[in-house]
């Protein structure tokens, strides 16, 4: 054997060891501060079912992108895995997100459409099919999920849209109001506000009396809890209602 191949067999083992539920050695080069690599996610695994988590954190294992947070690391994102979103489940995710308020990336076997915005309010900003999981998908929804971004698959996005939609047309539009939180008059008065009008110039331009114009700019005040209404009109702007 040559002197090359000794050498080689010597060298450190680049694959990671140890036991896959938490505490391998991420191999070498892999993730940490290394040269053009960006420091990996820590992660928790949450499941009712420690044959799922194994394979989840097998699929991980030599991902770079990511690490099992150890006991004194807090996470970034949890990954949970569920069979499907019957309302006991529905809770247990609920708990998980109530416990640290962390983003959740969901591995599911079936959901219904119609849990999506319990889904949601459970702190899921990711779903994937367990037949879609692979290592690398599953660390591009961890990524997502680090960033504040969501990640559905297609038919679930058209679902969100759909009830979001008949929420807008059923609920909100025959009380006047959007899902900026505002009243068609309310934007329009803050809007014409925004751009220089006075109180009376604002009322001319809509047709309305200048005292109705004083309550909306009233109204909007109190339930902003800004003092006047430049601030009303400084806080529309800044979450974009304006």
């Amino acid at each position: 054997m040559s002197a090359a191949a000794v050498e080689r067999l010597d060298e450190p083992s680049r694959l990671g060891t140890g036991d896959p539920r938490g505490g391998w050695t991420r191999p070498e080069g892999c993730g940490g501060s290394g040269a053009g690599l960006t420091e990996p996610i820590p992660i928790s695994v949450k499941t009712r079912d420690p044959i799922s988590e194994f394979g989840v954190l097998a699929q991980l294992r030599f991902r770079p992108e990511v690490v099992i947070a150890g006991a004194d690391v807090r996470p970034a994102v949890l990954v949970a895995i569920l069979d499907s979103t019957d309302e006991d489940a529905l809770r247990w995710l609920k708990a998980l997100h109530a416990d640290g308020g962390l983003p959740i990336v969901l591995i599911i076997g079936r959901v219904d459409p119609s849990a999506l915005v319990c889904l949601v309010e459970s702190g899921v900003c990711g779903v994937l099919n367990r037949v879609d999981a692979t290592g690398e998908r599953l660390a591009r929804a961890i990524q997502l999920a680090a960033r504040g971004n969501g990640d559905l698959p297609p038919e679930l996005v058209r679902h969100l849209l759909d009830h979001v939609g008949q929420l807008s047309r059923n609920l909100l539009a025959p009380r006047g109001l959007s899902f900026a939180g505002l009243t068609g008059r309310e934007r329009d008065v803050l809007q014409l506000i925004a751009e220089g009008l006075s109180t009376r110039e604002v009322a001319i331009r809509l047709a309305y009396s200048e005292r109705t114009i004083k309550n909306v700019i009233q109204d909007l005040t109190l339930r902003l809890n800004v003092r006047n209404r430049t601030q009303a009109v400084a806080y529309a702007v800044r979450n974009g209602w304006i």
